[in-house]
């Protein structure tokens, strides 16, 4: 046993050494803060982490989601679909673009969104569907490609870019899973897309930003497609910041009226230098996962398994689900962890529960797979900033909750 006195034990801090700070006080004096050589060095570097020709940095995973969305075209009349069990970013930018949203369940016991409904939910109008690889495990690709090319005939392409695919596309919400990997690709190699979040609670940080990878086996022009990127998250401009100050070159074009979500220099100097420890942060946040399953697991608590022998998730989140609980008593366990000191979240409560997506006409009692999940859901604190002994006082305090509960 170990001292049980109080804890503050946050929920997921950033890791930010003195190196983050270095680079961002090297990025504020050299007198380039918005988007600069700085951020397009970033870029670089996710491309070759991820093992992809290009990659974009923008202010959100948000901004990269819906962003490839509008280069794609997608927009009235269209379908996407997604997970109903997701934060809504992954559905909101459905609705920013006036395309339908079509939320799937998950299935039983799963976090994963349920294939045979996903299938099902394929019509003339979808487009994209939005995979979600949640708490860093990536989804199983291999299912949602055999079920994109089952529907293959019913991919109806409403521009050019559309008949590069020639079915549905896929467009993955990679927020939580970057430097994940499966049957030995990493996340950002298997989708169309891929949208990686690095907003303050994420494994690798910027404060904010986000940053979407592509494919290269159909043909697109990688040039062009970072073109886009650029002329959406710039007001359509056609040159950046950073071109306009060579010398006569202050001459630009509007090509449309676009957006604003560009990633800056102080943000691309804090990922430089997070990238540059990613690995060992990943080895750590392993560590601390085998700790709890290694506690937990034997007590009948569930867990999103992380590692196997074809995959290796994150680490982002650790989704455990306590046996023979429902909201109400899972609700008192959090409570009594924050009272040791112990920050606990839940992740998520289902799309159709919220009131936007009420509204939208969805009910949670069409999705009883990804309720099921939620009621006995409990996230503990899974950071880098966690020593052994904070592990150990999460895991006793776990089990006192438990057997305290109402």
């Amino acid at each position: 046993m170990i001292d049980t006195k109080f804890r503050n034990i946050p929920f997921s801090p950033p890791d930010i050494t003195d190196a983050e700070i270095e680079e961002v006080i090297k990025a504020m004096q050299s007198g380039w803060i918005t988007t600069g050589p700085r951020t397009k060095e970033f870029e670089r570097h996710i491309a070759e982490y991820v093992g992809v020709n290009k990659a974009v940095c923008l202010n959100s995973a948000t901004a990269a989601m819906e962003l490839t969305l509008r280069i794609l075209g997608i927009g009235p009349g269209d379908e996407v679909i997604t997970s109903a069990y997701t934060y809504t970013a992954s559905a909101s930018i459905i609705d920013h673009v006036g395309a339908k949203i079509v939320l799937v369940d998950t299935a039983p016991d799963s976090f994963e969104m349920d294939y045979t409904k996903l299938a099902d939910a394929i019509t003339e109008r979808t487009k994209v569907i939005i995979p979600v690889d949640l708490a860093g495990k990536m989804c199983n690709y291999d299912d949602i490609y055999e079920i994109v090319e089952s529907k293959r005939e019913l991919f109806k392409a409403n521009n050019e870019l559309q008949k590069l695919f020639n079915r549905v596309i896929v467009m993955t919400d990679a927020a939580h899973a970057f430097g994940a990997e499966r049957n030995g690709l990493k996340c950002g190699q298997v989708a169309d897309f891929t949208c990686f979040s690095f907003h303050a609670v994420k494994n690798l940080t910027t404060a904010e930003g986000g940053a979407v990878v592509w494919g290269s086996g159909l043909g697109l022009d990688d040039e062009w497609i970072y073109k886009q990127f650029m002329l959406y998250s710039l007001h359509g401009q056609s040159k950046d910041a950073l071109a306009k100050t060579q010398k006569g070159a202050w001459e630009y074009d509007i090509v449309y009226p676009a957006y604003k979500c560009n990633m800056t220099d102080i943000m691309a100097g804090i990922g430089l230098i997070q990238l540059k420890r990613y690995d060992g942060l990943l080895k750590r946040r392993k560590e601390i996962i085998e700790k709890y399953d290694q506690a937990l697991l034997p007590l009948g608590v569930q867990s999103l398994q992380h590692y196997g022998e074809d995959f290796a998730s994150s680490g982002h989140l650790y989704l455990s689900r306590i046996p023979d609980i429902e909201v109400e008593e899972r609700n008192d366990i959090i409570t009594r962890m924050a009272e040791a000191g112990v920050a606990c979240n839940v992740h998520y409560k289902p799309l159709p529960m919220f009131t936007a997506y009420k509204n939208l006409g969805f009910d949670i009692k069409n999705f009883p797979n990804a309720y099921k999940q939620y009621v006995n859901e409990i996230t503990l604190p899974l950071h880098t900033l966690l020593s052994d002994k904070d592990v150990e006082f999460v895991i006793e305090t776990l089990i006192r909750a438990m057997r305290e509960r109402i």
